[in-house]
C-alpha cells in the first residue's frame, strides 16, 4: 500500500486547519447504543430496517446551529458521515430505497448540511463505509451482525461485483451532486494487507484478532480472510474519486493510494511516517465521550481540560484533532457535547494561533522542555508557543533556547513575560543559554495558558 499525496497546495489548507468537526448520525442514532448496536445484536437487515426506519423522523434537525457551534469552536472542516455501516443514506440516492427521503424525514439531510457549514468557511469532507450491512449483495462476514449464522446459506445469491457497483455509483453520485467536497473519507479494509498497514495503530490486525477470540464474532483468517481493496475495487475507485474531483485528500482506510494517514482514538508516539520515511499528513478521529453514535449515557466524557491538551499533543506531533459528535435521533445535539465545544471554543478565541497553521516545533528549540510542557510552533510566523499543561510554582527554565528569543508573552491576554528579577531568584545564576521567565504564582484563568515565544531571526526550521 503507497501514498499518493496530493500537491503541498492542495494539502495546505488541511496542514493549517488543524481542528475539525466529525458527525456520527443516522439510524442508529435512535438506538442509544452507539452504531454497532445491530451488529451487537445480531438484528437482520430487515429487523433492523422495519425497527428504526418508519420512525425515523429528526423534527429538531437544525444544521445552522451545529456550524455554529463547530465555528464557535474554533473547528475549520467537518467529516459528515453519509451513510454507515447500517447502509442508510442521508442524501436522496437513486440506488437504494434506503434513504432519509423515503423514511419519515421525507427530504435529502446531507444537502442542507453542507450548505450550512460551507456558510461558515468551513471546509467540508464526507464519509462513506465501504460496508453495508444492509444490501443484500454485500456478503456476510466476521464483522456482519449476520456472522454466527450459516455463512454458506446467508450468502448463497450475494454478489460482491454487484455491490461493487453499487459503491461506485454512490461515490458517483456525492461526488457530482454535492458541490466541492475536500476530504473523502472511505471506511475501512480489514484484510491482512489493511491491518498490517495499520499497524502501527493500536487497533491493529494483532488486536483485532485477540477481541474476535474473546467471543466479539468469529473469525478465521484461513477461510474468513475479511474485505479490502479488491472487493471494492479501490484502484478504479480512487481514479473515479481524483477524475471527479482532483483537489481532494482521500484517507488511508480504501486499501490502496491515500493522502491522509487516520488512526483512531489514539494519538501515535511520535510523527508517523510514510514508507518512505517522510512525515506523513495525519489526523486522528476521537470522540467527546466514548462513542461514535449518540448515547445517553456518557461514562467517558472528556474534560474541557482532556480535550484542549488532546488538541495540543496532534498539533505537537504535526497533526490534526477530528473530534466527533452524535446527534441524538431528532436531531440534536447533547448539551454536555455542546457544553465541552464551547469551552474549548472559549480557549481557542484566546489561543488560536497557536493550533491554527502550527505544527511539531524543531528538535533543536525545545529538545529539553519542562516537565508538563508541551510545545507547537508556527513555521510561517517563526513563533514557539510553550503550552504549560501544569502550572509551575516556580520560574519557568527551557534549556537551551535564551539565546534564540526576542520577546515572550502569555497569549492570551497578551501580557509580557519576564526573567525572574528578585535577588533570591537569581542566587543559582542561569546559564545564559537558557530561557528563565517569572511566573505568577496563580494560574491564569484559562484551560491551558500559552507562553507565546518570538524567536530572533533564523531560530527554527520548518518541516
Amino acid at each position: 500500500m503507497t501514498s499518493t499525496p496530493s500537491t503541498a497546495a492542495e494539502s495546505a489548507w488541511f496542514t493549517t486547519a488543524r481542528f475539525g468537526l466529525f458527525i456520527h448520525w443516522g439510524l442508529f442514532s435512535m438506538t442509544g447504543r452507539d452504531f454497532a448496536h445491530q451488529r451487537e445484536t445480531a438484528m437482520t437487515a430487515t429487523q433492523y430496517a422495519d425497527h428504526y426506519f418508519p420512525r425515523f423522523d429528526p423534527d429538531l434537525y437544525d444544521p445552522e446551529a451545529w456550524a455554529d457551534a463547530a465555528a464557535q469552536a474554533g473547528m475549520k472542516y467537518v467529516v459528515i458521515v453519509a451513510k454507515h455501516h447500517e447502509g442508510f443514506c442521508l442524501w436522496d440516492s437513486q440506488y437504494t430505497d434506503f434513504t432519509a427521503v423515503n423514511a419519515p424525514a421525507g427530504r435529502d439531510l446531507l444537502r442542507p448540511m453542507l450548505e450550512a457549514f460551507r456558510s461558515r468557511g468551513l471546509r467540508t469532507g464526507l464519509y462513506y463505509s465501504l460496508l453495508d450491512w444492509h444490501h443484500p449483495d454485500f456478503t456476510v462476514d466476521q464483522v456482519h451482525p449476520q456472522a454466527h449464522g450459516d455463512r454458506e446459506q446467508l450468502n448463497a445469491g450475494r454478489d460482491m461485483a454487484r455491490y461493487r457497483e453499487y459503491v461506485h455509483n454512490q461515490v458517483r453520485e456525492l461526488l457530482t451532486d454535492y458541490g466541492p467536497i475536500d476530504v473523502f473519507w472511505p471506511d475501512y479494509s480489514y484484510d491482512d494487507a489493511a491491518w498490517d498497514h495499520r499497524s502501527s495503530n493500536p487497533r491493529n490486525k494483532a488486536a483485532f484478532l485477540d477481541a474476535v477470540k474473546t467471543g466479539w464474532t468469529r473469525f478465521d483468517p484461513a477461510v474468513d480472510p475479511g474485505k479490502g481493496a479488491e472487493d471494492w475495487d479501490a484502484t478504479g475507485l480512487m481514479k473515479l474519486i481524483r477524475e471527479l474531483q482532483p483537489q481532494i485528500l482521500v484517507n488511508d482506510r480504501l486499501g490502496n493510494d491515500f493522502d491522509i494517514v487516520t488512526p483512531e482514538q489514539a494519538v501515535p508516539g511520535s510523527w508517523p511516517t510514510l514508507a518512505d520515511g517522510t512525515p506523513a499528513v495525519w489526523e486522528t478521529c476521537e470522540t467527546i465521550y466514548g462513542a461514535w453514535g449518540y448515547t445517553p449515557t456518557m461514562p467517558n466524557l472528556k474534560s474541557p481540560e482532556q480535550l484542549v491538551t488532546l488538541l495540543i499533543e496532534v498539533v505537537g506531533k504535526g497533526g490534526n484533532l477530528l473530534l466527533n459528535l452524535g446527534p441524538n435521533g431528532r436531531g440534536e445535539i447533547d448539551p454536555p457535547s455542546l457544553e465541552r465545544l464551547a469551552s474549548v471554543g472559549e480557549w481557542m478565541g484566546l489561543h488560536g494561533r497557536s493550533i491554527h497553521g502550527c505544527t511539531q516545533a524543531p528538535m533543536e528549540l525545545v529538545s529539553s522542555l519542562p516537565l508538563g510542557t508541551a510545545a507547537t510552533y508556527n513555521p510561517q510566523t517563526r513563533r514557539l508557543y510553550l503550552h504549560l499543561l501544569q502550572w509551575p510554582s516556580h520560574p519557568l527554565v527551557v534549556p537551551g533556547l535564551g539565546t534564540q528569543v526576542e520577546y515572550t508573552q502569555f497569549l492570551h491576554d497578551g501580557a509580557e513575560v519576564r526573567p525572574p528579577s528578585h535577588p533570591l531568584a537569581l542566587l543559582h545564576a542561569p546559564d545564559p543559554d537558557d530561557l528563565w521567565l517569572e511566573l505568577p504564582i496563580v494560574k491564569p484563568d484559562v484551560t491551558v495558558p500559552v507562553i507565546e515565544v518570538f524567536l530572533s531571526a533564523g531560530s527554527g526550521r520548518t518541516r
